[in-house]
């Protein structure tokens, strides 16, 4: 007995030697907030104060000892996604995930993202401040990989550290790039569409992209398979950070709000995941103040404001990216067609590292258009070889250049000139400054083609024809300067003619442009209050609009006495999206039917590359308005011609069918909150089980739905749930009559270190629609008590 208790009295001393042990490697494992540190690279002491959100505000005596500081700061809360956001245009999620994301791999490592990046390095001005202060801040990156503390997913997922260099900066730039880009999931899909089932199909698809347009206004049968696409959409689908989607931001003249002072507002919609998208810092020296918004592993901010003006961005959604039939040459198919004769690929050699496995080998073909797709992602059922055309990759790239420009403005051309040098992505520049001068510049490099050119298709590579015949000067772009209505603002919708032609693109729909000038317009006295209420708007005007055109088809003589109430309630529902709402329940559902209805029949497997693309969305607000209509026949019945009455009469009752064995008989409990819902993932967390758990932020409840203006983005599909996967990045409302007081908030919290105290602590406050403050007052920073002091290292 008394050996046993021994046994037993050991267990525990090794149980509770194992709890302290691993209690003390967690704690050891968090940030440092405070206390002092020692760096090399820096001149003078530098003090950061990270306020009650976890914001460090770095106060130094100059801009390179800032930005030492800063890179560490950076580090010690999101190294583990600055590793996965450097490692996706390289090729290297396979070295720490395994053959799962060789794919991935082979697809960006061969669009010319990383030969790009070394081109642009090596004609970089050594002796420039861009230059300079990048090194500065990759310096504090690496010297938090020497000194600082190893992220748990680093132990496990089994991988080692590795210092950082300007050629992953420019990665993430290329990655960045790439995920704003449309053109690789419509443009093939629409070619299919044109070969296999007639003009007369296509014409009435692309009738909807100059039909229900809110411009921003400048002052100036057989079946198709879309394997393409969908191969597109399982590649973008398996990365384990979060893609750039879309945005609204708004800049209010003085004369339109209460102060008489500019108001400016901003939520940039990227996928949803944890950590958060944006890291926030404020930068203070004798010479220079920022509070800005970086993106892992980038050293200026993309979006941020000081006491004198404020600048933000939304996707300008422009078409950069053109794809081309190569004709190769039959007797040798390492060489192309050209005007000129056939002309040999360019080969390159790609190595994929596989964690556990042996190294994948791979070569690229790389025509004077781009890279040669087929081979890259495995969707090819045509021997045509198909090269993509970036214009990122064609030209010269300033982007570290343009994004230190835009957050070290001196004046409002001296930003507009910053943004002027942006080539790719395509970017709405917002600005907004003390004097009261508002401004919104569409950036990126545009350029023209031969009048009849449809750049929705597949270009011919040979025939010379269709090469861009004219590069636009940046005057020509799209923008408004202090213009007379005294506001600008953009969502993602198609601008205003340019050069005599609305300029292409995959322009979102009109939705949130339309609900946002609709608030605009009448109102002249707009306060920080009202902006913060708007930038939470959930109310979408063109809901209600499909739905009337729905209901002035469906037969209602053919409908039951429950029926009838769920149209009743579709009809009464003033596109409010709320939690209890049933309207957006209806809705979806329908919206799904009847697009299945219309259209899968003729576009067999390529419907799932066709639905949840902003084109999809545009194509159903033109397609619900139209009576007769070639997709309104079911080409999969016999001797019989379907009508748009019967479509839609058909697919309201299969809708309420699915929503009767879904949420039960009473229509009053289909309430949105039973079938929305948002959770922030992490790639650990994606495993399931107690990682989820651990590093997942949610399931929640949620208000929010596609397109309005707080943009809750989901798949509409087959399940009849809305798992919501994107939407506002952060929220930001910037008041030049009390710029000491402007407002913020991100999804889930500051850190990306699960044991800090700030990994999720906005996550409620976020979804409330509430704000934190964003500090620039010095005494109130420190009083929040948490002071780092950074002293020159001796060594």
């Amino acid at each position: 007995m008394k050996v046993f208790k021994k046994i037993i009295k050991v267990i525990l001393v090794i149980i509770v030697l194992i709890f302290l042990g691993g209690w003390f490697f967690a704690m050891n494992l968090k940030p440092q907030y405070k206390g002092d540190l020692n760096l090399k690279n820096i001149s003078n002491e530098i003090i950061v104060s990270f306020d009650e959100v976890g914001v460090p505000h770095i106060k130094a005596m100059n801009q390179k000892d800032a930005y030492v500081a800063l890179g560490y700061v950076h580090a010690q809360d999101r190294l583990w996604q600055m590793e996965l956001m450097r490692r996706i245009a390289a090729g290297r999620l396979s070295e720490i995930f395994g053959k799962e994301l060789i794919r991935v791999d082979k697809f960006f490592s061969g669009l010319g993202i990383e030969e790009m990046a070394q081109k642009s390095i090596e004609k970089l001005d050594k002796n420039s401040k861009p230059y300079q202060l990048a090194e500065a801040y990759l310096s504090g990156i690496n010297q938090f990989i020497e000194n600082g503390t190893t992220p748990i997913e680093f132990y496990l997922v089994g991988v080692n550290k590795e210092k950082y260099t300007l050629q992953d900066i420019y990665n993430v730039y290329g990655y960045m790039a790439f995920s704003f880009a449309v053109a690789h999931k419509t443009d093939p899909m629409l070619t299919e569409v044109k070969e296999k089932l007639g003009d007369e199909y296509l014409e009435e698809l692309l009738g909807a992209e100059h039909s229900n347009l809110t411009v921003i206004r400048n002052e100036k049968n057989p079946e198709l398979k879309g394997a393409f696409a969908q191969a597109m959409n399982e590649v973008m689908d398996k990365l384990p950070v979060s893609p750039f989607i879309g945005s609204n931001s708004w800049v209010i003249g003085g004369e339109k709000t209460k102060s008489g002072k500019v108001i400016f507002a901003n939520d940039p919609h990227i996928g949803y995941a944890q950590p958060s998208v944006w890291y926030q810092s404020h930068i203070k020296t004798p010479e220079y103040e920022m509070y800005g918004y970086n993106l892992a592993l980038t050293p200026f901010p993309l979006l941020g404001h000081n006491r004198e003006y404020a600048y933000g961005l939304t996707m300008f959604e422009n078409d950069d990216v053109d794809f081309y039939y190569e004709e190769e040459n039959p007797n040798n198919t390492l060489e192309y067609k050209t005007p000129l004769g056939y002309k040999k690929y360019e080969l390159l050699t790609k190595r994929i590292k596989v964690k556990g496995e042996k190294d994948t080998l791979y070569q690229v073909k790389v025509s004077n258009h781009g890279p040669v797709m087929n081979g890259l992602i495995e969707f090819i059922d045509t021997d045509k070889p198909i090269a993509m055309q970036w214009i990122y990759t064609k030209l010269e790239n300033h982007l570290l250049e343009v994004s230190y420009d835009l957050s070290h403005a001196k004046s409002l051309s001296n930003f507009k000139n910053g943004a002027s040098k942006l080539h790719a992505p395509g970017l709405n520049i917002m600005y907004g400054d003390a004097k009261n001068n508002i401004a919104w510049f569409a950036s990126g490099k545009l350029y023209k083609y031969r009048d009849s050119l449809n750049r929705k298709l597949i270009l011919n590579g040979a025939s010379g024809k269709d090469e861009i015949l004219e590069y636009l000067d940046f005057e020509q772009n799209p923008q408004a300067i202090n213009p007379t209505w005294n506001y600008v603002y953009s969502a993602n919708n198609q601008p205003d003619s340019i050069d005599g032609m609305l300029y292409p693109g995959y322009y979102l729909p009109e939705d949130r442009a339309k609900r946002i000038e609709n608030l605009l317009d009448v109102k002249n006295d707009f306060t920080k209050e009202d902006v913060a209420q708007m930038i939470y708007d959930v109310t979408s005007v063109t809901a209600p609009e499909i739905s009337a055109f729905w209901i002035q088809s469906i037969d209602n003589d053919e409908l039951s006495p429950s029926e009838k109430k769920a149209l009743y309630s579709l009809k009464n529902w003033n596109g409010y999206f709320g939690k209890e709402e049933v309207g957006p329940v209806i809705y979806n559902r329908l919206w799904y039917e009847f697009v299945k209805n219309t259209f899968k029949d003729e576009m067999g497997e390529a419907f799932e590359q066709f639905i949840n693309t902003p084109f999809e969305e545009k194509v159903v607000a033109y397609q619900v308005k139209k009576n007769q209509s070639i997709w309104w026949d079911n080409i999969a019945t016999k001797d019989k011609i379907e009508t748009k009455n019967e479509i839609i009469t058909q697919s309201f009752k299969e809708a309420f069918s699915f929503l009767q064995n879904q949420l039960g008989e009473n229509v009053e409990d289909w309430k949105w909150k039973r079938v929305a819902s948002v959770e922030y993932e992490h790639a650990i967390g994606k495993a399931g089980g107690i990682l989820r758990k651990i590093f997942n932020v949610g399931p929640f409840e949620t208000i929010g739905g596609d397109q309005v203006i707080n943009n809750q983005i989901y798949k509409i599909d087959s399940t009849g749930y809305y798992k919501i996967h994107a939407g506002p990045s952060t929220r930001r409302v910037i008041d030049f009559s009390d710029i000491e007081n402007s407002i913020t908030i991100i999804p889930t919290g500051q850190s990306g270190n699960v044991l800090s105290p700030f990994y999720k602590n906005q996550s409620q406050k976020y979804l409330d629609g509430k704000f934190v403050p964003m500090k620039l007052n010095e005494k109130a920073i420190e009083q929040t008590g948490n002071i780092l002091k950074i002293s020159p290292s001796k060594k």
